[in-house]
């Protein structure tokens, strides 16, 4: 196998990696523009996010079979170069469901990059400096989810949402010569001619699939009042019960679930989807609170989030060099209780909050991911053999995904319980006998009367904007319960990290 500089391999694949995880968020805000343009509601633009997810959590696990199977740079090379394509022939649709179709194939062939580029930086670094590549590599995982929504909307507003998907094409030429050029099999990779799985293939694709669409459509369609998203639980739970017992009991499986044996990478593997679910949780929060209550718009909404990408990358690369040195299981403690600190903090906002509100504790969240996400995937990975990494790291990024996933219906479905819960206090206290309701009900009329409104039509007016601002503060404290319980969550991970053991060699992921 030829000698690479290892940076020049990690930059080939971050950016592959980049561009993958950028596609999850780039066009969430271009959906209104979709719709119109292709003649479809919004509920039906919708799924372009869904087919997208789904496609892609049904091959995220099974990565490492496939590398072993065919070889990891044939699978990466097919995967960006099916990826680049897909993403231009998105951009020239001419209909939702030629869209939808591409946004699949798109969706399946991104959902490779993340384990190969993860596996593929793992073997190529000495074990002193794996921790400064995952710094470099979480760079991607991180931030690119919070700069999409501001890439997509810019390009949205100045150009088409086309473009949404054209950018991709530069960044995966580039990542396709890069690739080719620098990218190698190691010695035990080798095309293999063992037993294909068909069976667990087929369980894994319907549970998956179903799942996703389930946690993706759940809380808009009513959950389980709707009969078709029961159905898809049921099925998720059927065959992801009888994947599971049918993996453990054949010779060669398509996912290697025995890994879990191991305490320190269950256990990481565990507290990654519990912060996938607080990130992003968190992420999908902060936007809603801005637009919905703040009044920014989309753009300027997703520039007020940029201070937690910036926080992100100013530390991981610093988390990267000092992990060598340190206990990373220390460096995670502390990452995990500041992000829990700054969540809390979120949660005493209310209607005045500012711009610099925002501002510092999304840096400092920025600034814990940093030390929450490096120590946890060089701790999680240390115990692995190389042999077994490709299915290790599947395994790993499928759990971020889904706690993703999980995290965005959980919340959006908290916020929406939690927000009526406080209308009904709130506005218990809203009848024309109380005195402070008396005195606001009265500065309202007298306001509106002054515009010329007579007196009945001024007293309903004053009655709405009363009830609006009921409204508003329920939305309001509603978001504060989220948030709160967001931080609670992280608080509880931190006896977790007892059950991990520290990297071999003073630092991570010791040779094997």
């Amino acid at each position: 196998m030829p000698v690479v500089n290892p940076w020049i391999i990690a930059v080939s694949v971050m950016l592959s990696t980049f561009m993958e995880v950028l596609d999850t968020t780039v066009v969430n805000v271009s959906l209104p523009h979709i719709a119109g343009s292709l003649s479809a509601t919004i509920d039906e633009a919708t799924w372009t996010l869904t087919s997208y997810l789904v496609s892609n959590a049904i091959i995220l696990p099974i990565t490492g079979w496939l590398s072993n199977h065919f070889g990891r740079k044939r699978i990466l090379m097919t995967s960006v170069i099916g990826f680049t394509t897909a993403s231009f022939l998105c951009g020239l649709a001419p209909s939702l469901p030629f869209l939808i179709f591409f946004r699949v194939v798109q969706g399946a062939c991104g959902g490779g990059l993340q384990p190969i580029s993860q596996a593929v930086l793992l073997e190529s670094f000495p074990p002193r400096d794996r921790g400064k590549a995952m710094g470099f590599w979480g760079l991607g995982i991180v931030v690119a989810p919070m700069l999409g929504p501001v890439l997509g909307g810019w390009l949205t507003d100045s150009y088409s949402w086309r473009w949404v998907f054209y950018i991709n094409v530069p960044i995966g030429a580039a990542a396709i010569i890069m690739t080719r050029l620098f990218v190698f099999d190691p010695p035990y990779i080798r095309r293999s001619s063992e037993h294909v799985d068909y069976w667990g293939i087929g369980m894994l694709a319907v549970g998956i699939g179903a799942l996703q669409v389930v946690l993706d459509k759940g809380e808009e369609k009513d959950w389980f009042g709707t009969h078709w998203i029961t159905a898809l639980a049921l099925v998720a739970i059927v065959c992801l019960s009888a994947f599971v017992l049918y993996e453990l009991r054949i010779n060669h499986p398509v996912v290697h679930l025995r890994v879990f044996k191991n305490r320190s990478y269950s256990t990481g593997v565990f507290m990654m989807a519990i912060l996938g679910v607080g990130l992003y949780g968190s992420t999908v929060l902060i936007p809603l609170v801005l637009q919905t209550l703040l009044g920014y718009p989309a753009v300027q909404a997703g520039i007020a989030m940029a201070p937690r990408g910036l926080g992100s990358f100013l530390a991981m690369p610093l988390v990267g060099i000092i992990i060598a040195r340190s206990d990373s299981r220390k460096l995670l403690a502390i990452g995990l209780s500041v992000c829990a600190l700054t969540l809390i903090q979120f949660s005493r906002f209310d209607l005045s909050a500012g711009y610099w509100d925002f501002f510092w504790p999304q840096l400092l969240m920025g600034l814990s991911l940093g030390f929450v996400f490096v120590p946890l995937t060089t701790t999680t990975m240390d115990p692995i053999p190389r042999e077994a990494m490709g299915n290790a790291t599947s395994l790993f990024n499928l759990v971020r995904n889904l706690g993703g996933s999980i995290g965005i219906s959980v919340v959006e479905t908290l916020q929406a319980r939690q927000q009526q819960t406080h209308i009904s206090i709130l506005g218990a206290h809203v009848t024309p006998l109380d005195p402070d309701v008396q005195a606001v009900m009265r500065q309202i009329q007298q306001a509106f009367a002054i515009e010329g409104s007579d007196p009945v039509t001024a007293g309903h007016r004053a009655y709405s904007a009363v009830w609006g601002m009921v409204l508003q503060q329920a939305t309001m404290m509603s978001y504060n319960d989220v948030f709160r319980l967001l931080g609670v969550l992280f608080l509880a991970m931190l006896p977790l990290i007892a059950l991990m053991r520290k990297p071999k060699a003073g630092g991570p992921m010791a040779a094997h």
